[in-house]
């Protein structure tokens, strides 16, 4: 079996969240290639998978936005830096959906990052910036639901299509499960499920007021379904669920046909192989220097909430300051004959050149 082929770069981030994405930006600035991991299906960390739409007020300069929003400003800032193929409309240093499984020290002191899908990139710096660690959907924790097809933990662009004209069930109760709610009802006509349940453990959410609200209105016009109960097994058929037999509150067990299952429960942050790495862990974080925000590991790094150190505060405006001098870091260690000016983005030709503005602008 051959080995994957290797991708060489400056240096590889480890989170696409708000702080990670900084980060890429500030390795740019500094001449420096980035490639981007993320174990979710998109960017934008804790801030879209657990609260898109909910207000944030202490970014500076911008009074008030919501994490999708934060995201996607991020993004378009980091741009520069993560270019989209005219081909394709995708960005190659950018992979979503892919968990790092281990990292290596090679004899040269780059480093060799492998994901559970097999990507390979070598790196001479490696940047965690996993937040709290790798954010995975909770599960129903149905050992017969592992591994089947139209099983969903995420409402990409992907899904929705394979959902038209389909009966789903959406398993929870929080904002997420009623957020996917609403998302599907509003779809056109033509996109739609044929029918939606929802599922939950009793008649009372843990989401918005506003969200709840609405959901309440299609459960009434019987635009959506309502089964209360805990799931207990599932019917699986050549990979796919068919049913999921659901315990209810009189304490009878009843099968729920499905054509998919949209487990919505909530994001949990877990370590995963980020323990295994070699990092020296103090109560579940990487201990870093607060002058370069290097680990243990010389050549590593850790930004925002992953990271702990005297003082640390775990405020996203604490982890773009860690990205910035920890890029300055590694810029400094990666080419130590290279005059370490500061540059300002305001006056620098070279920066401006490096971000692709034009002069005069």
């Amino acid at each position: 079996m051959s080995m994957p082929s290797m991708v060489d770069s400056d240096a590889v981030v480890i989170g696409a969240g708000p702080v990670g994405l900084f980060q890429v930006f500030q390795l740019g600035l500094l001449g420096l290639k980035a490639h981007l991991i993320d174990v979710l299906p998109a960017v934008g960390g804790q801030c879209v998978a657990l609260y898109p739409d909910k207000p944030i007020y202490d970014v500076p300069g911008v009074p008030l936005c919501t994490g999708r929003e934060l995201a996607q400003l991020l993004l378009a800032q980091a741009r520069p830096f993560l270019p989209l193929d005219p081909v394709s409309g995708g960005c190659d240093q950018i992979h979503l959906g892919q968990l790092v499984s281990q990292i290596e020290a090679e004899a040269d002191g780059r480093f060799v990052v492998e994901t559970d899908r097999g990507l390979r990139l070598r790196a001479r710096a490696v940047f965690v910036a996993a937040g709290a660690g790798a954010f995975v959907p909770r599960t129903l924790n149905l050992p017969a639901l592992d591994g089947a097809v139209n099983v969903h933990y995420h409402l990409d662009d992907a899904t929705v299509a394979s959902l038209s004209g389909q009966h789903v069930v959406i398993s929870g109760g929080g904002d997420e499960a009623l957020g996917a709610v609403l998302a599907l009802a509003a779809l056109p006509a033509d996109r739609r499920p044929h029918a939606v349940t929802l599922l939950h453990r009793r008649d009372q959410f843990q989401a918005e007021q506003e969200l709840d609200a609405q959901v309440r209105s299609l459960l009434a016009s019987q635009q959506v379904s309502l089964v209360v109960g805990m799931p207990t097994d599932a019917v699986v058929q050549d990979g796919r669920v068919t049913a999921l037999s659901v315990l209810g509150p009189d304490s009878v067990a009843r099968d729920v046909p499905l054509d998919h299952l949209l487990v919505r429960q909530g994001m949990s942050p877990k370590l995963g192989p980020l323990s295994q790495w070699g990092l020296s862990l103090e109560r579940k974080q990487v201990s870093v220097s607060a002058a370069t925000f290097e680990s243990s590991t010389p050549g590593i790094y850790a930004v925002g909430d992953i990271n702990t150190y005297p003082g640390k505060k775990r405020l996203l405006l604490c982890g773009f300051h860690e990205a910035t001098l920890a890029a300055h870091a590694a810029a400094a260690a990666l080419n130590p004959e290279a005059p370490q000016h500061l540059l300002y983005t305001t006056t620098s030709p070279l920066l401006h050149q490096r971000l692709g503005v034009h002069q005069g602008h």
